[in-house]
């Protein structure tokens, strides 16, 4: 970490040494402007618009300035303050579009509120670049009421001579005033929701679906057909016709069996009704969920380990057709006149499905090639995986937006509701379907986990519960013990937090070598065994 950190509060201190680590320097920053991915008419804007006038109102033409960021960290709202207090900060990225994560500004009451997920200020000095010094900031994190997951940060940035500790209670009552709006708005979009749904299922026995963002609203029939991964697939089925009416005639579901979809929009809601019919076996091939027509590229995006790959093979099985890979990293390696020559081939080999993986480490040389091929027609139908589609810049985010299939895979820590299906899935995988079961207590423990190392960190806690326990309930007991601190558990300070990921996640991509850990964390190995067991970290 900096030399100057020892004098930093430890989360202050923290977020000092993970911007470091993402290679940002003081006096070096990093800014990102993305201006054209600002939602203007989100729901997040519409329920923060009247909290941002009467912050405005009560701080007036002062030197206050609030700030309104998204769930990408990218600001989408400002208002207040002076006009010399307005230049500074545009001066400094902080406009519409401008991309606030520590990656990119270090820490401050955005980025770091961001990132700890909870209410945070950062003074003067506390700021890890040298052009933020000047100002105080207080930062809260805007979590949705119904879903749990991130939507925003409200932030009051002002100079340093200009702070308060009043500011910080200030932003965090605006903040659940704004929590607030998002619910009365998801009630009334829950109704309509509920509404088309009863109206779909009066008097009719075939199975009927609504899926909203953290609504699933199914009856009997559509519960005993459907299983939680066809949810998925027919969210991105729906994605996929641009957010109007649709229809398919043939679908597979994840059982095997065959059904018709028809789809529409709940008005005035985010919500899509589903209706499906099951078929007779024809012996016709049908069409997956998710997998778009060959010939249509497929970007799937998300952190490693949110199952991209998978994701993607599981595209080209539910067309029956079969992958040929190639992985940007080996261009790095190799260098792009092998990768490239690799990549022509397996074009030239157009039947199947051409699989790129970590499209977003590509040179500027091969991504622009990889962009040509897409463009031929006919051309190899193809599906790249890499980096979130926020992070992506230059021809990267010109390869991602050729892909008329978009697809981004949270993080597991944002997909608690959809932890059961997963885990449930793992077991299948694993031929103990129907024999082992995790008991609510136990999925509730693992719901609580921040899982650094994504699903494959979930599948290697579900494969060690399976080695010593093959049949029966799994409950909290059974779980590895550092998993076992659910919501009642022993709580973690945000330092702790933070130290329990970054060395879960050492250890995950040392393969469990302490040693290598060790020196991948640059600390000490009798440290690292420590602060493992400080933080109740077994293996």
């Amino acid at each position: 970490m900096p030399a100057a950190d020892t004098t930093l509060r430890p989360e202050i201190a923290h977020s000092w040494w993970r911007s470091e680590r993402s290679g940002l320097t003081p006096a070096a920053p990093q800014p990102r402007v993305e201006p054209d991915a600002v939602d203007r008419r989100g729901r997040l804007r519409t329920a923060a618009g009247p909290v941002l006038a009467e912050l405005a109102r009560q701080l007036g033409e002062t030197d206050f300035c609030v700030v309104l960021a998204d769930r990408a960290a990218r600001i989408t709202e400002l208002s207040g303050g002076g006009r010399a207090l307005r230049d500074r900060l545009e001066s400094l990225g902080v406009v519409s579009g401008g991309v606030f994560l520590e990656e990119t500004t270090g820490t401050n009451s955005l980025a770091t509120a961001y990132e700890l997920r909870r209410g945070v200020a950062v003074h003067g000095e506390e700021h890890y670049l040298e052009p933020f010094k000047r100002f105080s900031c207080y930062g809260h994190p805007i979590t949705h009421p119904v879903t749990r997951r991130l939507v925003g940060v409200l932030d009051i940035t002002c100079p340093s001579a200009a702070g308060s500790p009043l500011l910080a209670p200030l932003v965090a009552r605006a903040a659940r005033d704004v929590e607030e709006g998002l619910l009365r708005t998801a009630r009334a979009a829950e109704r309509r929701m509920l509404a088309a749904f009863r109206a779909a299922t009066a008097g009719r026995q075939r199975p009927v679906l609504v899926l909203g963002d953290g609504v699933v609203l199914a009856g009997p029939a559509a519960v005993a057909l459907l299983d939680p991964v066809d949810h998925l697939a027919l969210r991105e089925l729906a994605a996929g016709s641009g957010g109007g009416e649709g229809t398919l005639s043939a679908v597979t579901l994840a059982s095997g069996r065959t059904v018709s979809v028809r789809w529409r929009p709940v008005e005035g809601s985010d919500g899509v009704l589903f209706e499906l019919a099951e078929l007779p076996e024809t012996g016709a091939p049908a069409h997956r969920p998710g997998a778009p027509v060959p010939g249509s590229a497929v970007y799937i995006g998300g952190a490693p380990g949110t199952g991209r790959t998978t994701a993607a093979r599981a595209l080209a099985d539910a067309a029956g057709v079969a992958v040929r890979t190639l992985d940007a990293s080996e261009a790095l390696v190799r260098g792009d006149a092998d990768w490239l020559a690799r990549l022509e081939r397996a074009a030239a080999d157009r039947p199947g499905l051409l699989l790129v993986e970590d499209a977003h480490l590509l040179s500027e040389t091969c991504a622009v090639r990889l962009h040509r091929i897409m463009a031929r027609r006919p051309g190899p139908w193809t599906v790249l995986t890499g980096a979130p589609l926020a992070g992506l810049t230059g021809s990267h985010a010109v390869l991602a937006a050729d892909c008329p299939v978009q697809v981004e895979l949270p993080a597991l820590r944002e997909r608690a509701a959809e932890l059961p299906g997963l885990v449930r899935t793992m077991i299948d995988g694993l031929g103990l379907g129907g024999r082992l079961h995790f008991t609510p207590a136990a999925l509730a423990a693992l719901s609580a986990q921040p899982f650094p190392g994504e699903l494959r960190e979930l599948h290697a806690v579900v494969r060690d519960v399976a080695a010593r326990r093959s049949a029966g309930g799994v409950t909290v007991q059974d779980l590895p013990e550092r998993y076992r601190f659910g919501p009642g558990g022993p709580a973690m300070t945000p330092l702790e937090r933070a130290e329990h990921e970054t060395i879960t996640a050492a250890l995950l991509d040392c393969g469990g070598n302490k040693l290598r850990a060790a020196r991948q964390l640059g600390i000490s190995r009798t440290t690292l065994y420590s602060r493992m067991r400080a933080l109740r970290i077994t293996g």
